[in-house]
């Protein structure tokens, strides 16, 4: 009977290094570093991302309108990899069509609009 036991404990050992090879590895190796301003409508998130386009400081209204905890930090949500966001935030900071150091959004998510800026990418 131990033996079995043995068995079943070095298959399911073998199973999550498989597992982890395969699908945790690959997301190791990209990494991103982003800020962001939460806020609760689209117009909200307009009117700031038009105030950034006019010289304002991306930090500095973060700290004034983002609804984040993030907003301590000017938005900054330090360095993530692919998945630890919500997919639609994912998406902007991963996606190779979206430039680093340029504000995207408004950006839906379930927690509301985001204006998202990237501020450094490897992949």
């Amino acid at each position: 009977m131990m033996l079995n036991k043995a068995k079943t404990f070095a298959l399911v050992a073998l199973f999550v290094a498989v597992v982890a090879a395969f699908v945790v590895a690959p997301a190791q190796g990209a990494k991103a570093s982003a800020s962001h301003i939460l806020v609760p409508t689209e117009e909200a998130a307009e009117k700031l991302k038009e105030r950034i386009a006019g010289g304002e400081d991306f930090a500095e209204l973060a700290k004034e309108h983002s609804s984040c905890p993030s907003k301590n930090r000017g938005g900054a949500l330090g360095s993530f990899g692919p998945g630890q966001m919500v997919p639609e935030f994912n998406d902007v900071v991963f996606g190779k069509d979206y430039e680093v150091g340029t504000v995207h959004g408004p950006v839906k998510t379930q927690f509301g609009y985001h204006l998202i800026l990237i501020t450094e990418r490897d992949l």
